[in-house]
């Protein structure tokens, strides 16, 4: 590949206005359309202010939408839409400094308003394109995954910023998804390739908030949303900062069950003391876990379970009986390793490091356990998010910050629509992966009559997946 070549010279001008940087918006917003984004704004947002703020505010929040959608991550760059022809093939593309003045007049009020249009769109969606069908399937098990995670952010005149647990200086934000891991045709059975994780709930806190605060909220609201959308059997997952009263007791007022780390006190290692050594199965992983505590892989660990009493220090009807399910592996004594080879002395005896989960789901200890350990799911979706339009918080006004993270959800919900629709390895693929191969698609702009037809680079490699994706938003695409 050269990029010059002797015979002639380049030249570059950008004079193009028939150019569609990111053609995949145009199927992209047409789904939103159809899964009725535009009238639940109508419907449910109300902003009012000084002159012009509120004015056209579900125009200026799809602005924000289609500019995150782009790759936008700040107020700034959603000038990404008055690129090229952008802004003809649109109509209605609203200035940053129109949309960040409409953003600082949110109250919470507006916050709680565009969530609703947030779970609506989310269920929209899942009639448009099929994209939460495997949570109604047979057997199909349906995870809850609440965590948080602490956004840095910088400067002196922001609302609501502090330090965190993580000694992070920023906000909280706290997220819920919804997903469902492939299941595979058994005796000749269908299966389904599962729900690639999509946000049913998130929110934006303080910096120094506590994980669990609001745990209640969250998951009464995206378990309302899964059993909406047909799910039969949920479980609700946590990592150790949500071990507590609230969680399981968020899960019994719902009615499904709940699995989380729990954390080690004094009754826990009580418990754990009373197995018996002959309880413990041994396993090995065929993919080697990686292991927080010690900052190593590893492959293989013992596993047993002890029935167990939660919460007794509470009164009696708030205590809860589950099973404590307890994973142990060596923890290797550093006198006696080195450079990962053993002194032939070799160790006295053998000490272990212990992870417990605290859970009344039914089932085989080793899947119980190795379900728990998929988790970790939500920790990609809060990556995605922090690697796409929560890459900042654009905002000293807390609201204006907390309304930017609902607009990110509806973003992801949208693109894991796309990719749901697009097939293939798309279903499951990353955002980032979505906006390179179906938004940031470059074309060209042709007008005959009263049609518009978008010319797109030949041989482009994801054509039949963007034609599908396009098809489904009711457009007329062909390779």
């Amino acid at each position: 590949m050269r990029f010059s070549h002797p015979t002639y010279a380049v030249d570059a001008a950008f004079d193009e206005t028939n150019l569609l940087p990111d053609a995949g918006l145009v199927p992209l917003l047409a789904l939103a359309e159809r899964a009725g984004l535009h009238g639940l704004l109508d419907e449910r947002l109300t902003v009012a202010g000084r002159k012009g703020v509120g004015h056209d505010a579900p125009a200026k929040i799809v602005s924000v939408i289609a500019g995150m959608a782009a790759g936008a991550d700040c107020i700034e760059d959603l000038d990404v839409l008055r690129h090229g022809a952008t802004a003809d093939v649109f109509g209605g593309v609203k200035a940053p400094s129109t949309i960040g003045s409409h953003l600082r007049a949110y109250t919470f009020g507006h916050i709680r308003q565009l969530d609703a249009v947030s779970w609506r769109l989310l269920l929209g969606l899942h009639r448009c394109t099929g994209l939460l069908d495997a949570l109604a399937a047979t057997g199909a098990v349906t995870y809850v995954d609440v965590d948080d995670t602490v956004k840095e952010m910088h400067g002196y005149a922001q609302q609501g910023v502090a330090f965190g647990y993580s000694k992070v200086k920023g906000l909280n934000a706290q997220v819920a998804t919804i997903s469902t891991p492939p299941v595979a045709g058994v005796g000749g059975g269908a299966g389904h390739a599962g729900v690639a994780p999509v946000i049913a709930a998130a929110r934006l806190r303080k910096g120094n908030a506590t994980s669990s605060r609001g745990t209640g909220k969250i998951v009464g609201e995206a378990v309302a949303v899964a059993k909406a959308a047909g799910a039969h059997t949920i479980v609700v997952r946590a990592d150790s900062a949500y071990y507590g009263f609230d969680l399981a007791a968020a899960a019994a007022k719902a009615k499904v069950k709940f699995s989380v780390t729990a954390r080690m006190n004094a009754s826990i290692r009580a418990a754990i003391a009373g197995i018996d050594e002959d309880a413990w199965t041994s396993i090995e992983y065929p993919q080697a876990i990686w292991d927080e505590d010690d900052q190593r892989w590893i492959s293989d660990a013992e596993v047993a379970e002890v029935t167990y009493t939660a919460f007794t220090s509470r009164k009696k009807a708030e205590h809860v009986r589950g099973r404590l399910i307890v994973r142990r592996v060596k923890r290797l004594n550093p006198k006696t390793v080195s450079a990962g080879h053993r002194y032939e002395q070799g160790e006295l005896f053998t000490l272990w490091r212990y992870h417990v989960i605290f859970t009344d789901v039914d089932g085989d200890t080793l899947e119980v356990e190795a379900a728990h350990r998929d988790h970790a799911i939500v920790e990609q979706v809060i990556a995605d998010l922090k690697g796409g339009p929560m890459a900042h918080l654009p905002s000293g006004k807390f609201t204006a910050n907390a309304a930017w993270l609902v607009c990110a959800v509806i973003c992801h919900n949208l693109l894991r629509a796309a990719g749901h629709v697009a097939g293939g390895a798309l279903v499951r693929a990353r955002a980032a992966t979505l906006r390179a191969r179906l938004v940031a698609v470059p074309a060209r702009v042709v007008r005959s009559g009263r049609r518009v037809r978008l010319r797109l680079a030949a041989r482009w490699r994801w054509g039949a997946h963007w034609s599908r994706f396009a098809a489904t938003a009711g457009l007329n695409a062909s390779i």
